[in-house]
């Protein structure tokens, strides 16, 4: 039987990047590079090398300092390296939101303590670029409409390597928007709970950040 790792590193590795996107826009693909999918190999066989369904937490689409350069949800160089123990060398940028998310995982446990229960994702599985900066897939009513079908697919495609459908979360108040749309079409998950996401914590309210740790602790864990 496969187990979530597989699932998850035959998805990874065979993602396409989509077409016909315009106005300096582009989607970067990390997983056509032999260290990232080394990487991918890496994280999912030590951290989800099981069966079992785990809580879906839907990001917006990768940051080109994170994930779109690891191909690791939230996880930048640096936490790769530090915090999950996998020697890609991908750089020694670090990412706000990586930085959060790591900081959070550290209060649950750790690292296989929290990727036991938890799997961090995105809607729009590839990092956005338009001219050269972090670019989201909701900025923009055409991109949106042009994407859409991409985000479903990876939906679907991604509640196969196991996945609770009690609820999952929203990192960000405009991407749960969008998610919420999409759930009510196809009635993924009974609830869809929403957090603020991890970098406007850290641009906005780092002074704050304890009490937005303990958010994410308790919507995680009831």
């Amino acid at each position: 039987m496969s187990t979530f790792a597989d699932k998850a590193i035959k998805y990874f590795l065979s993602l396409e990047s989509p077409t016909g996107l315009t106005e300096n826009i582009i989607a970067i693909n990390p997983y056509k590079k032999p260290e990232v999918q080394t990487a991918v190999k890496q994280f999912f066989n030590k951290y989800f090398n099981d069966s079992k369904n785990r809580l879906f937490v839907y990001g917006i689409n990768p940051g080109r300092f994170g994930g779109g350069l690891t191909g690791i949800a939230f996880t930048d160089p640096v936490a790769l390296r530090e915090d999950c123990g996998i020697k890609i060398n991908l750089g020694t940028r670090k990412e706000l939101s990586s930085k959060f998310i790591y900081n959070l995982i550290s209060e649950f446990g750790g690292p296989h303590k929290f990727f036991s229960k938890i799997y961090l994702t995105a809607l729009y599985p590839l990092a956005i670029l338009k001219n050269d900066k972090n670019y989201n897939y909701y900025d923009k009513p055409d991109l949106y409409k042009a994407l859409k079908r991409y985000i479903e697919n990876s939906i679907i495609e991604q509640l196969e390597f196991g996945a609770s459908k009690d609820f999952a979360i929203s990192l960000g108040q405009k991407n749960a928007k969008f998610l919420k749309e999409i759930n009510n079409e196809y009635n993924f998950f009974n609830e869809i709970r929403v957090l603020n996401h991890p970098r406007y914590i850290m641009q906005y309210k780092l002074k704050q950040m304890n009490k937005y740790l303990k958010e994410y602790l308790s919507a995680m864990n009831n």
